[in-house]
């Protein structure tokens, strides 16, 4: 899981730390942070300047010379520039002299920079340097609207003389967690952020969904019907009409970027979002290829092929969970939809669906069909059916605020079984016994509401949300509390209990005794097969009809001597010497090797050694 600082600073709006801080803190909480990058580290004297003269160079065919006005009260810069997009007006980032940046224009990364001075390019004098994407450490993927091969250029009212670096976004830090499976909530910006304003003492703010919508109804525009809700929990689906595709904001882009994700267009980077945002994959589709505008969700059939976004033909089981429409396969449920009802630039009204998927089966399908996606692997977690309402609400909440489509009222929503807020008793001293701490009553209660955890006086229990599926007893409350008050907080005690003198059990000293005998009288301790021969039932004179003779037939065995296997045994015959000493009747059974042993318990008085017969009566008096 990867997200980066800024974006878990629009729910943290107060947090004022630096990434190492950010890292040390969160770590120290149970957040592990495995590793951060800091985009702007490599990244120096920077600003936004104005190409206001071009010419080409005397002495090459590729060169111009360019006068670039940088701001403020400085001489425009003489810079001379290789890129073939640099032209009179552009707005364009320039390194200062004795700037730094990351790499050069192949996307290559230097350690520490590489520091810009002036100099001469043919004989011309240069003061600076316009910048690549590449040059600054990112790439057109995370920044398309750089060209391809050139300087990358700022829209025309970008003011001259501000800092490029921090108009780019780059003035951020990347963090990459190591998150348990338990702790599905934290496979969200929104989770990693709840528990950073936690571990900080910062408020935190949780997104604020406006409601959307016209007068119409959703339900007029499409139906559902689950006809297996062990395998999908719960569906949502709204409508947005009259849709425009376009580029999403630059502010979202960045965020997407952050997290490794190529925006593409407002509503494939939309859904992206809000699936980063609150963890809950969703799909979006055509609605006018969904025949019979309706959405059937139900196993498919073995041997079932399917033709999904990636253009790949997927075979299908009975186990494998799928959308339909009224005639047809769309998508595979939690996995990827179909390219049959993908988004086209064509597209007039979108089907956004936001669903809750069995994560067992979703991690058994996605290995059978041999298809892994960002979806799959947070539907395989087990995510809370409740954050699906959330979700589809959202995006069309940004469809509307980005001006991307009218979205029409109402929602369908299947969810038969409503999985509610969980109990679990509030035992204070019980708490400070296992962390071996003194808190108050108030300072747990402060830890526990810092994360969502409510007290119910009343019923003096702790409510845990639906969402955090780790919290199931009194110990998972301690270690709530161990977490955020500290756990170098915690005293060091020594284990309590009472002292007891060492010794071994009586059965173990009795084996000990008869090992030393046994070795003393010429007995040897040694692994043997369980495969034996037959005529070891004649050596221990057991009768023909004897139970104990019951073995299966080795249809090739090694040997006479391996030919059969045993299936009953005296008190499972050792693998070495071993004896089964009865308390009651003061009787030993010897067992002098794994085949042979004497069948019945024999009297102290006639075991074949007179030390044997002293010491077990010693002991088993």
């Amino acid at each position: 899981m990867n997200t980066s600082l800024s974006w878990i600073k629009k729910y943290v709006p107060d947090l004022d730390v630096t990434a190492r801080e950010y890292a040390d803190g969160m770590t120290l909480s149970g957040t592990k942070v495995e590793n951060y990058e800091e985009l702007d580290r490599d990244l120096d004297k920077i600003v936004v300047g104005e190409i206001i003269s071009c010419e080409p160079h005397p002495d090459s065919d590729h060169l111009h010379i360019c006068m670039v006005n940088v701001g403020g009260e400085e001489d425009p810069l003489q810079i001379v520039c290789g890129a073939p997009n640099v032209a009179v007006g552009q707005k364009v980032p320039v390194v200062l002299e004795g700037g730094r940046v990351a790499g050069s224009r192949d996307g290559d990364k230097t350690e520490g920079g590489i520091r810009i001075k002036a100099g001469k390019l043919r004989g011309v004098e240069s003061h600076g340097m316009i910048c690549s994407i590449e040059e600054l450490g990112s790439t057109r993927e995370m920044y398309p609207e750089a060209p391809e091969y050139g300087i990358y250029v700022f829209p025309e009212d970008t003011e001259v003389g501000a800092d490029a670096i921090e108009l780019l976004g780059l003035h951020d830090a990347i963090i990459e967690y190591e998150i348990t499976s338990n702790r599905v909530d934290c496979y969200s910006v929104i989770g990693i952020a709840r528990e950073a304003a936690a571990t900080f003492g910062k408020k935190f703010h949780e997104p604020e969904i406006k409601k959307t919508g016209n007068d119409e109804k959703a339900s007029d525009y499409i139906s559902v019907d689950v006809l297996d809700t062990e395998l999908c929990p719960r569906f949502t689906a709204r409508v947005v009409k009259n849709v425009k595709i376009g580029p999403s904001p630059k502010w979202m882009q960045r965020c997407l970027a952050s997290n490794g994700i190529r925006p593409i267009n407002n509503i494939v980077d939309i859904t992206n979002y809000v699936m980063e945002e609150y963890g809950q994959p969703m799909h979006s589709y055509d609605y006018d290829m969904i025949a019979g505008h309706k959405i059937i969700v139900k196993r498919a059939l073995d041997g079932d092929v399917f033709t999904t976004l990636d253009g790949q033909e997927r075979k299908l089981d009975h186990d494998v969970i799928m959308i339909c429409d009224a005639e047809k396969p769309v998508g595979i449920g939690g996995i990827m939809g179909g390219e049959n009802s993908m988004i086209t630039d064509d597209v007039k009204t979108v089907l956004f669906e936001a669903a809750c998927f069995n994560g067992t089966n979703i991690r058994l399908s996605s290995k059978r069909i041999g298809l892994q996606t960002d979806a799959s692997q947070k539907f395989d977690k087990g995510l809370d059916p409740n954050t699906a309402e959330l979700a589809v609400n959202r995006a069309c909440e940004l469809m509307e605020e980005f001006g991307a489509g009218e979205v029409v009222g109402g929602i369908v929503d299947v969810y038969p079984e409503k999985r509610l807020p969980s109990e679990v008793p509030f035992e204070p001293e019980k708490i400070n016994g296992l962390l071996g701490t003194s808190f108050s009553e108030e300072e747990m209660i402060g830890y526990f509401e810092a994360v969502d955890l409510k007290y119910d006086r009343e019923k003096n229990v702790i409510k845990v949300p639906t969402w955090r599926q780790d919290v199931l007893r009194t110990c998972d409350l301690a270690e709530e509390v161990a977490r955020f008050s500290g756990y170098d907080k915690i005293p060091t005690t020594l284990p309590s209990g009472a002292a007891t003198a060492g010794k071994l059990q009586f059965d173990m000293l009795v084996l000990g005794v008869l090992r030393n005998l046994a070795e003393d009288c010429g007995f040897s301790q040694a692994y043997c097969y369980s495969f034996e021969s037959r005529k070891a039932f004649d050596k221990l004179t057991l009768d023909e009809n004897d139970p104990l003779r019951s073995a299966i037939e080795i249809s090739n065995p090694l040997g006479e001597d391996f030919s059969i296997m045993r299936t009953t045994s005296l008190n499972g015959i050792l693998t070495s010497l071993g004896t089964n000493y009865n308390r009651r009747n003061k009787s030993v059974r010897l067992y002098e090797t794994g085949n042979i042993y004497l069948p019945k318990a024999l009297p102290l008085t006639e075991l074949p050694d007179e030390r044997m017969q002293l010491t077990l009566g010693m002991y088993g008096e």
